[in-house]
């Protein structure tokens, strides 16, 4: 089990809006904090992606279940 900060779900919303509120949240947290975000866009994995690895972010977790994925974050 992986301990969080916060949770969001952004399950049934679709692109841009679970990545603008992943970057909404991470702007809240401090250094070091990890988001969990629930997001059923088949595409988040590719936002998620291409945000972290352009913000320093980091994906510690991904996991689908059916059309849901989970994704832990961790602010730089």
């Amino acid at each position: 089990m992986i301990e969080f900060s916060l949770e969001i779900d952004a399950a049934g919303l679709m692109c841009p809006l679970p990545l603008l509120r992943l970057k909404k949240a991470l702007m809240t947290l401090e250094s070091g904090a990890v988001v969990k975000i629930i997001a059923t866009d088949p595409a988040a994995h590719l936002d998620f992606g291409v945000f972290v690895n352009q913000s320093g972010h980091q994906i510690i977790d991904l996991t689908k279940q059916d059309d849901r994925q989970t994704f832990y974050i961790k602010k730089k």
